[in-house]
């Protein structure tokens, strides 16, 4: 690994290792920007105007918001990939790099000189992370992307929303995300094994694959139920009750999941003899006569407000929860407690409060992070510590 991270934050899980980003858009920038979060040193290599989130909103100042989330703590190079110089410059600095993370179509990389199997001769320790729509092989792989196609192909858009109702799309691009999170568990991958073998390998993600593989319920009762799921809206498809129901003035969430939760559940809403009703003596009778035990909820829920209602079933210990905004999530005090944001001091904008990737270090503090770059910003100061290392 590199000799030294430019992250001031001392003692963070991935100092000491950099990497060289190619990536635009959601999915390999989120991956990148979680691995900068914890001390890696991100080379962001762009074109000349930019990649595409730096002119997407919303704006303030002229800034991109979503490209400051989504890039930060990274360091930013304007380089022209068609120029022989500035290949000569990319692989100046791979030899100081232990990741390449690239999300161009599949044979882009291979065309302009940079494509594993040219790379791992000259860097057999580079770590070569690849993330498109439909990875690299396939007939789709060379087929554009965009995460409301990957919700459209991958059967999630197709699960959900109300039964006689159109496909929902879900509120957050989840293909992007699954790339992201899947992309960066490769890399730690591929860097433990390096850690043990001394040579790098090709990482290829996929969209398509990442969204697919997080939906295991759905997983399981097509590949070994045989079934064909349909929506189910804001009901779960197993079980019951478990989803939204109505009180007297909004909708609270509800998760009952085994015999003694609906016990419990039955005496709190002052119905105990439907614990031993014939209908409801299982998760999946519950499930299949889930509309006669929605009226008897409906019934005790709709007299009272929804805080009452969660704090009626809280107190027994029944999952149960009001629907916060996103911004009540975001303020809340469990999110404040665990650090979800942190701030940051932007030359222009000044203090920002982002994101930060969510899991917890023993011994790292969270925050103390960098802001996300100007375009070419570090160019000087990229190419100088290239030249120091190189002489070291």
């Amino acid at each position: 690994m590199s000799t030294q991270s430019l992250n001031s934050h001392p003692s963070r899980p991935l100092d000491g290792v950099r990497v060289l980003d190619f990536t635009r858009v959601l999915a390999g920038p989120y991956c990148t920007a979680m691995m900068a979060d914890l001390g890696a040193d991100v080379i962001k290599v762009e074109a000349a105007h930019g990649e595409d989130y730096r002119h997407i909103g919303p704006f303030k100042d002229g800034e991109s918001l979503l490209f400051q989330a989504i890039n930060r703590g990274k360091r930013s190079i304007a380089l022209d990939l068609k120029s022989p110089e500035a290949i000569a410059t990319i692989k100046a600095l791979l030899a100081e790099c232990d990741v390449l993370i690239e999300n161009f179509r599949p044979g882009v990389m291979e065309k302009l000189g940079l494509g594993y199997p040219a790379l791992s001769e000259l860097f057999p320790r580079l770590v070569y992370v690849s993330v498109s729509g439909f990875g690299q092989s396939g007939p789709n792989a060379k087929k554009p992307a965009y995460d409301i196609i990957v919700q459209a192909m991958s059967g999630l858009m197709d699960a959900t929303g109300e039964p006689d109702a159109a496909p929902t799309m879900v509120g957050e691009a989840m293909g992007d995300v699954a790339g992201g999170l899947f992309a960066a568990w490769g890399t730690m991958v591929a860097l433990f094994e390096r850690s043990r073998t001394d040579r790098g390998r090709h990482v290829d993600v996929a969209l398509f694959d990442g969204l697919v593989s997080m939906m295991p319920i759905l997983a399981c009762r097509t590949l070994m139920g045989e079934e064909t799921p349909t929506r189910t809206g804001n009901r779960h498809p197993l079980s019951a009750p478990f989803g939204t129901y109505q009180a007297s003035d909004g909708h609270f969430a509800l998760a009952v999941l085994n015999d003694r939760l609906f016990a419990t559940f039955c005496n709190v809403i002052g119905q105990p003899g439907l614990a031993q009703d014939a209908r409801f003596a299982s998760d999946p009778l519950r499930r299949e006569n889930e509309p006669a035990l929605a009226a008897y909820i409906d019934q005790w829920a709709g007299a009272l407000p929804v805080d009452e209602v969660v704090e009626q079933l809280s107190a027994a210990g029944i999952p149960a929860s009001t629907i916060q905004t996103v911004a009540e999530a975001w303020a809340s005090p469990q999110a404040v407690e665990r650090g979800l944001a942190s701030t940051v001091t932007h030359p222009d904008l000044g203090v920002l409060n982002l994101p930060e990737q969510p899991v917890h270090f023993s011994g790292v503090a969270r925050g103390g992070r960098r802001p996300a770059p100007a375009l070419n910003a570090d160019e000087r100061d990229i190419l100088n510590t290239l030249k120091k290392d190189q002489s070291a």
